[in-house]
């Protein structure tokens, strides 16, 4: 299980990730809210901004204070880490 650093130490699971999206519009701000409402919603911002909100396979949803960018960035370099693994056995 690969785990991405989504900020101030927190990790989730890079299997169970679907999207990654930006909290800037009215679509995004009512799943946020109804996952907030349904009990299903993480906060990992530690009272900072929401900039990023993770929309994980188990209906979850995980904000994020960290880039959109920045959290795909991790994403795209744990994979590339495990293509070079790969490539080495």
């Amino acid at each position: 299980m690969k785990l991405i650093n989504i900020g101030f130490g927190n990790m989730v699971s890079a299997g169970r990730l679907i999207a990654i999206v930006s909290p800037d519009s009215a679509p995004i701000k009512r799943m946020v809210q109804e996952a907030r409402d349904r009990g299903v919603l993480i906060d990992a911002t530690y009272g900072r901004r929401t900039r990023a909100v993770l929309i994980m396979d188990n209906d979850h949803l995980v904000l994020s204070a960290l880039q959109t960018e920045t959290v795909a960035n991790r994403l795209a370099g744990e994979r590339e880490a495990d293509d070079g693994e790969e490539e080495l056995e």
